[in-house]
């Protein structure tokens, strides 16, 4: 049996390779803390669908390279679907973004100008 991973896609630099980083949570052995840790799998991507952000499943296969122990399955969730659904949400909540609120202003801040004068 394959063994099954989801991660996150942290570097595309390299066509067909991609660097993902796999997020776990551990207790201390001693110190019985939950301690963050990570593994760092890369991952070929035949047909160069992931982008960086992407949370990906990835199954372990035969070694492609000096690193590569790892294929790409599918996508789980795309950065781009994240960033229209977030863009979505904020035309329907009506929060302005920082370019909406740069663009009324004339790009420069807006100074209030005093008149009063002290002699």
């Amino acid at each position: 049996m394959r063994t099954k991973l989801i991660g996150v896609v942290k570097s595309d630099g390299n066509p067909k390779t991609r660097r993902v980083d796999v997020e776990r949570l551990v207790q201390h052995t001693k110190y019985r803390k939950i301690v963050r840790g990570r593994t760092v799998c890369y991952v070929h991507d035949e047909d160069n669908t992931s982008k960086i952000g992407d949370t990906v499943e990835i199954v372990e296969c035969r070694p492609r390279s000096k690193t590569k122990r790892w294929e790409l399955v599918r996508v789980v969730k795309s950065v781009s679907d994240v960033a229209s659904q977030i863009k979505r949400d904020e035309k329907d909540s009506g929060i302005a973004t920082d370019a909406e609120i740069a663009g009324a202003s004339g790009g420069a801040p807006a100074v209030e100008a005093s008149t009063s004068d002290a002699e």
